[in-house]
């Protein structure tokens, strides 16, 4: 396991993302795809591999801004879709997201309530508008994020297929290179923009860059001095990326269920 290196994103990897995104349209007899538009690095990678895999004409990209979004994420989404020659949608989300946090007395002082109801508000919006035009919804979320349990449930971990879920945030930065996703996308830092000055890595309290070592470690069996090793990090932070990834086991899986049958013949 020391010194194992991430797997380097090739061409034939992508034409098998975008044959897998293909082939699940053609199976379900689905029109398209509807992608949520960020304007982050995850968000282009998903619209571009999904519009080069079924035609531009058959995907939706939708924008859901809430009242902390910046202003150059409206331009930067409209100038992509309009690039890559995809559907543009803007619906503002801010007077549902207004009339949850009331309805549910949420406390405005704990972001991350906040951000999770913006979150499902976004995916009502996505499935909204898939169930009208008979698309599937296609998720962002990376490997990076799956392992580590970083998405809402029923949020932005809801999805009809994620293309991305296999690949490290490294890798989909490869990936997003390789596609001709703009480098000030690619440079941009992370950040789910659940709540103002909110970002992925200071969020974690890691880089993408050691986290996905780390992950790929604990993925391949490696101890946690090991990992440490490889990544250039302290080994407690390995520990607790590992309790992390544990612990987050239930966002990963469908609901629990019995292991009983009520209904044998």
């Amino acid at each position: 396991m020391a010194g194992r290196a991430l797997h380097s994103i090739t061409g034939e990897d992508i034409g098998r993302l975008m044959d897998f995104i293909r082939a699940v349209v053609k199976d379900t007899g689905s029109k398209g795809l509807v992608v949520g538009a960020s304007g982050g690095l995850d968000s282009a990678v998903t619209t571009k591999l999904c519009a080069d895999a079924v035609g531009p004409e058959n995907v939706l990209n939708i924008f859901m801004p809430s009242a902390i979004t910046p202003a150059a994420d409206y331009k930067l989404t409209a100038s992509l879709s309009r690039k890559w020659g995809v559907r543009y949608e803007v619906v503002g989300i801010q007077p549902a997201i207004d009339v949850f946090t009331g309805t549910l007395l949420s406390d405005v002082k704990v972001p991350l309530e906040k951000g999770n109801i913006s979150a499902r508000c976004r995916m009502v919006v996505l499935y909204n508008r898939a169930k009208k035009t008979n698309y599937l919804v296609a998720g962002t979320s990376n490997r990076s994020e799956y392992m580590m349990g970083y998405f809402t449930k029923f949020g932005d971990g809801a999805s009809d297929l994620v293309p991305m879920v296999d690949l490290y945030k490294t890798q989909v930065r490869q990936v997003a290179e390789m596609i001709g996703v703009p480098k000030e996308i690619i440079d941009k830092v992370p950040s789910a923009g659940l709540w103002e000055g909110q970002t992925d890595e200071g969020e974690m309290g890691i880089t993408y860059h050691d986290l996905d070592i780390v992950l790929d470690g604990i993925a391949f069996g490696g101890s946690d001095e090991e990992i440490a090793k490889d990544a250039g990090i302290g080994s407690s932070k390995v520990a607790e990326i590992r309790a992390r990834v544990d612990e987050m086991e239930h966002k990963r899986i469908p609901a629990y269920r019995p292991d009983v049958t009520f209904n044998d013949p």
